[in-house]
């Protein structure tokens, strides 16, 4: 009993330094996220949930994000950000068609659930996990099942391969969490920009299958479904 009640407190601890990590549960109007009432998406709750289990890649090398393309580098200026935490876009330019089928495309992902985020802003829309997933590297992720969320302007946060996070960084796609250097933090959070381009969501969406793949322990290919 003693054994699972510390357990149960070690659990609580990593949620609350999670949820501090992307964000204050009560931040400041100047930081909060825009709110997502003012975006016209069309709802995909648990539309993944349904998808049949992927087929796991047997090995150490499977999706370990060493054979993984080279990202074109994204046009124009970086985005600001905060820089801190809470760890928000400022500079956001959300295209509601955009941001659509950037959601409709990322919970088509076998197994992923659409959920409410358990550990960033309010309004945030978490990528989770099925329980029926077997999870190659579960040591990756910091809280439950959420390995990436969307906030309400349309950037992400997306727990990579530490080696596809800074590729991401340098090909101005994102940049790490500020907190990515903190022991007990995963070194491939990254912040993806607000895509504002169909164009911009294929890169996006393959970010977060390469992440899915690292995880789960798959090969799947972005362009061979939605």
């Amino acid at each position: 009993m003693k054994k699972k009640l510390m357990k149960l407190m070690a659990a609580s601890i990593a949620g609350l330094l999670l949820l501090a990590a992307c964000g204050d549960s009560t931040p400041s109007t100047d930081d909060r996220a825009p709110d997502s009432s003012s975006v016209s998406v069309e709802s995909n709750q648990s539309s993944g949930a349904t998808g049949a289990v992927p087929e796991r890649v047997d090995g150490s090398e499977a999706a370990s994000g060493s054979s993984l393309a080279v990202l074109p580098t994204r046009e124009g200026p970086r985005r600001e950000t905060t820089g801190s935490v809470p760890h928000i876009q400022t500079d956001a330019v959300l295209v509601p068609e955009v941001d659509a089928e950037l959601r409709r495309r990322v919970f088509l992902l076998p197994g992923v659930e659409d959920r409410e985020t358990e550990i960033s802003l309010p309004g945030a829309r978490g990528l989770w996990l099925g329980d029926d997933l077997e999870l190659a590297r579960p040591e990756v992720l910091d809280a439950g099942r959420e390995f990436a969320h969307i906030h309400p302007d349309g950037s992400l946060h997306v727990w990579m391969p530490v080696d596809r996070a800074v590729e991401a960084e340098a090909a101005k796609w994102g940049e790490l969490h500020p907190w990515v250097k903190r022991s007990g933090f995963w070194d491939g959070v990254v912040m993806i920009y607000t895509p504002e381009t169909q164009a911009e969501v294929d890169v996006v969406v393959q970010l977060v299958v390469d992440a899915y793949n690292y995880i789960v322990g798959t090969e799947l290919n972005a362009n061979s479904f939605g």
